[in-house]
């Protein structure tokens, strides 16, 4: 089937149902979006499909045929991704960083459908889970990119 993942056409061989993440990581060597829970709970494996975010440890690869994909390799192409990496670079959001590339994604996809998002939405849309408790930074990152900050 033909996927189209970073603005580049792939071809690749699995089954229907094989989920996303799997051939992002294990076909294609994208390997910037994580497992995580295996269940779309965490949100590690975060990615963009035509501007959304999901999980792709749930999404049937045969989904996302004719859809365009967008995984962490590619968020600072996109003008809002890179405001966002720089606003976790400057509020020093990442620890382990294992779970930041879907925190990365989730953001992205908050402000390219709401530019100047309150803390309610905020809130709404940041349900990723992080094992290091880095929520005050990235809220903090977000207030910032929200109310128009340098980032």
């Amino acid at each position: 089937m033909e996927l189209r993942i970073n603005q580049k056409t792939y071809q690749v061989e699995a089954d229907a149902d094989t989920p996303l993440l799997w051939v992002i990581r294990d076909d294609l060597g994208l390997t910037g979006t994580k497992y995580g829970c295996g269940l779309a709970q965490c949100g590690a494996c975060s990615v963009l499909v035509d501007g959304n975010v999901v999980r792709a440890c749930v999404t049937p690869v045969a989904g996302v045929v004719g859809r365009e994909v967008t995984t962490i390799e590619a968020i600072e192409d996109d003008a809002v991704g890179k405001r966002v990496v720089e606003a976790w670079v400057e509020h020093q959001v990442a620890q382990c960083g294992y779970c930041q590339s879907g925190q990365v994604m989730a953001a992205t996809a908050l402000l390219k459908h709401t530019a100047k998002p309150s803390a309610e939405q905020i809130d709404a849309a940041m349900v990723n889970l992080c094992r290091c408790g880095t929520y005050n930074a990235i809220h903090a990152a977000l207030h910032d990119l929200a109310e128009g900050g340098k980032a």
